[in-house]
């Protein structure tokens, strides 16, 4: 198939692109900045808000994957409304014949935060044209550059202690950045995945707390939490942007979500895609080594820059 992957240059687009050209499809790297992309794909540049931008980049596609949003703004709900509206609009107009989406798990009869709750519209704005949406939802996906996961680390390796709010005692559903991908290829090779919305997460249902203390254990740190009610989340993300490098407006919509029970509540995924997720201690370790991995090549990076300065100056 020809596939238009949007966020192309992201945490999870960037592992996808190459994972679909290895299962034979023909992928166009969608960028704002399409000369400075390296990854899998031919880059074309597109950007989701630009509709005459995405009329060039979707046509002759057989199916697009939709890995945008917009967490970092304060408007987020409004703008990732708008992109959707206009994307789908955009696929209907070139004949696309599937999107497949990755949004965030949640009850709806909860009272879902406005990052979830937005999360849900792009759901229905992504298929309101008339082209099937296939949507998995997925909670914290646990891998090298995710922001949730990212957060996490970073609160254990720089907190051997901590004060945290209620949220950490909430249940979610992590899952491995490795299997997201999978299920994100496999199902577009599944008809009876068109027009549905799956849950997907790993084989282990943890309390925030219970993911940090399984961190601190396999980097062999001693980590005490004292939860204090009355942190709210207004505090919470300034206190999480002196101790990460999650900003102030990224983190209160991530901590807004905490208070909501994020678990796989039906399963259906596992008939359409039959294969084992990784279980959470491991996907923390893969997540470990490729951080190490990363820093190993930047620090590669950097000799040879250095020597290559050297060689210069002796001449």
């Amino acid at each position: 198939m020809r596939v238009l992957v949007t966020g192309a240059s992201g945490f999870v687009g960037g592992r996808l692109c190459p994972a679909l050209e290895e299962a034979g499809h023909e992928v166009l790297a969608m960028t704002r900045h399409p000369g400075r992309y390296t990854g899998a794909g031919k880059a074309v540049r597109g950007d989701v808000h630009d509709a005459a931008s995405l009329d060039t980049v979707l046509a002759g596609c057989d199916a697009a994957y939709y890995l945008v949003h917009s967490l970092d703004d304060a408007a987020f709900r409004r703008r990732d409304a708008a992109a959707a509206r206009t994307f789908a609009r955009a696929a209907a107009e070139a004949g696309v014949k599937r999107i497949v989406y990755l949004g965030g798990l949640g009850d709806d009869t909860d009272d879902l935060s406005a990052h979830l709750r937005s999360r849900r519209e792009v759901e229905q704005f992504l298929g309101s044209a008339g082209v099937p949406v296939t949507t998995l939802r997925a909670g914290i996906v646990v891998g090298h550059g995710g922001i949730s996961w990212e957060m996490t680390r970073q609160l254990v390796e720089h907190l051997p202690a901590m004060i945290t709010p209620r949220w950490v005692r909430t249940r979610t559903q992590p899952i491995a950045v490795a299997d997201v991908v999978r299920y994100l290829v496999e199902v577009l090779e599944v008809p009876e995945a068109a027009g549905r919305a799956f849950d997907i997460g790993g084989p282990d249902v943890l309390e925030y707390v219970e993911m940090m203390r399984r961190v601190a254990a396999i980097e062999g740190r001693t980590m005490i939490v004292v939860p204090v009610p009355l942190l709210t989340p207004r505090l919470s993300s300034r206190w999480l942007s002196l101790v990460t490098d999650v900003d102030v407006q990224t983190g209160r919509s991530l901590i807004d979500s905490m208070s909501n029970e994020v678990v796989v509540r039906d399963d259906s995924i596992r008939a359409l895609v039959p294969f084992e997720p990784m279980d959470y201690d491991t996907a923390v370790l893969h997540a470990l080594g490729e951080r190490a991995q990363a820093k190993r090549a930047k620090a590669g990076h950097a000799n040879a820059g250095q020597d290559k300065a050297g060689r210069k100056a002796r001449r």
